[in-house]
């Protein structure tokens, strides 16, 4: 922000006017613009002086008288959206554009995203099967541990889009007739993978069984071990990630 100019400057270009110079000339004369010549001339007009006011400063949110509304209306629903928050501000006489609650949110320290979890972890059965889990996590062996991790590519995969000349498409290739997904699976060990494996099929289940059985692992832990509550935290594990 530049600096006003000064109470002096002002004054005499005012007296300027007042003697009988146009704003035009009077700003030709002091080299400033007939704007400003204007303004002065009305501010002593009427005020009786030419002293600026107070400039710069910290402006107050406009959101801020409504913090505890905004604040109870994220906590209530964490998935509402700006838009949904604007409309409802504007039925609050508040007129805000969903940037001004984005901003306003950010500096309260709120972001936008969220974790997905299993809504399973709800249920009392798995719920208390995963604090044991947690309890046992110490007593494990690390060495004895086993992830099965699985990703997948279809190889019709190509970007959507492309920078190209105007009025030009922009070509992309992939393999004709050949729209099959891609499965790779593989054993990860503390030290490194084991046993990677791809597969085409449409049912992992048939292709991924015999492998686990006769590749990855010595032993699963039986479904109905889990379920015992002074069962020993011994056992080769294998989780499926």
């Amino acid at each position: 922000m530049t600096r006003a100019y000064s109470a002096d400057l002002r004054e005499r270009v005012v007296a300027a006017v007042r003697s009988g110079l146009t704003c035009r000339m009077a700003a030709e004369r002091f080299g400033v613009a007939v704007s400003s010549v204007v303004k002065w001339s009305q501010l002593e007009a009427r005020t009786g002086g030419v002293v600026p006011g107070r400039t710069g400063g910290h402006r107050k949110p406009i959101l801020a008288p409504h913090h505890d509304w905004l604040m109870a209306r994220v906590e209530a629903c964490s998935e509402v959206t700006l838009i949904v928050l604007r409309d409802e501000l504007r039925a609050k006489g508040v007129q805000v554009s969903h940037d001004i609650v984005w901003r306003y949110l950010r500096g309260a320290g709120l972001s936008f995203k969220k974790s997905v979890l299993a809504s399973e972890q709800d249920r009392p059965d798995v719920a208390r099967r995963r604090v044991r889990w947690k309890q046992y996590q110490g007593a494990v062996d690390p060495q004895r541990l086993v992830f099965i991790d699985e990703t997948w590519t279809k190889t019709n995969m190509a970007p959507l889009r492309g920078w190209g000349k105007r009025g030009h498409r922009v070509q992309a290739k992939t393999p004709f007739g050949h729209w099959n997904t891609m499965t790779f699976l593989a054993a990860l060990r503390h030290d490194l993978p084991r046993r990677p494996a791809s597969s085409t099929a449409r049912s992992m289940r048939k292709s991924s069984a015999p492998m686990s059985r006769s590749c990855w692992s010595r032993r699963c832990i039986p479904e109905t071990s889990l379920r015992r509550e002074n069962d020993p935290p011994d056992h080769f594990l294998i989780l499926l990630i």
